[in-house]
């Protein structure tokens, strides 16, 4: 059973059309989404470990039970921030340039401003993660907080799967539906696209998808953008 089948299993098996990861009431909490993945178990774990190193759960309908010795172990380094508080954009592992870099943590600093949507950038080869830290550091899950946030953990999993994984808080899930996250991450975080353009166009890709979507009239899409980047610009020489 492929992975798209497995969370079209769990979305069924609630009786609810949750949208991505966002947790409700009879469904369990989804913090995870790729639109392709290994079939090796070690692959599965690593992907699984990320987003609960992150203090996100992952549905067990998304993923099969492991062995305990093929379950990897909890990162919490908060040595691998940045000093900087604050930043939107955090490259553990260079996948992007300084320019890029910054012209992402100033489109997304202003994309918060105009809206109040959140959205984070994590790069990082696991297991140089941040891990646990990472929710203090962006105030991610508390307790009365904004849960309008995304957040995009990259990861090139040794080239074996999807690069583009999603974490989205519950005060998305009806601007940015589930089948938004399935086709962002199947236009811009497959093997092939990265091969063929670099990941950091899937990243700059992906952000500027979301940034067009939240930044739209309805502030709602289905389908992936195809002129984000154009629609960005303009808006930026308002």
């Amino acid at each position: 059973m492929s992975p798209l089948t497995l969370i079209s299993v769990a979305f069924l098996a609630t009786g609810s059309s949750v949208g991505a990861f966002a947790p409700a009431a009879t469904a369990p909490k989804v913090s995870f989404l790729s639109a392709s993945a290994s079939n090796n178990n070690e692959d599965i774990s690593r992907r699984s470990a990320i987003f609960t190193l992150a203090g996100l759960t992952v549905s067990p309908l998304l993923f099969p039970a492991l062995p305990a010795s093929a379950r990897l172990e909890g990162v919490n380094k908060p040595e691998l921030l940045p000093s900087e508080p604050g930043m939107n954009v955090i490259q553990v592992e260079k996948f992007l340039t300084k320019g890029q870099e910054k012209r992402l943590n100033d489109l997304l600093t202003k994309l918060e401003a105009d809206t109040g949507y959140k959205v984070r950038v994590l790069c990082q080869a696991y297991p140089r993660t941040p891990g646990l830290a990472i929710r203090d550091y962006w105030s991610l899950g508390r307790e009365g907080d904004d849960d309008k946030y995304i957040v995009l953990v990259v990861d090139e999993f040794g080239g074996k799967g999807n690069v583009l994984n999603f974490n989205v808080g519950d005060g998305m899930k009806f601007a940015l539906p589930n089948v938004f996250w399935t086709r962002l991450a199947s236009k811009y975080g497959t093997t092939f696209f990265v091969k063929e353009n670099g990941i950091d166009l899937a990243i700059t890709n992906a952000i500027e998808a979301i940034v067009s979507c939240l930044r739209s009239e309805d502030q709602y899409c289905v389908n992936v953008p195809d002129q984000g980047m154009k629609w960005i610009v303009l808006d930026s020489d308002e």
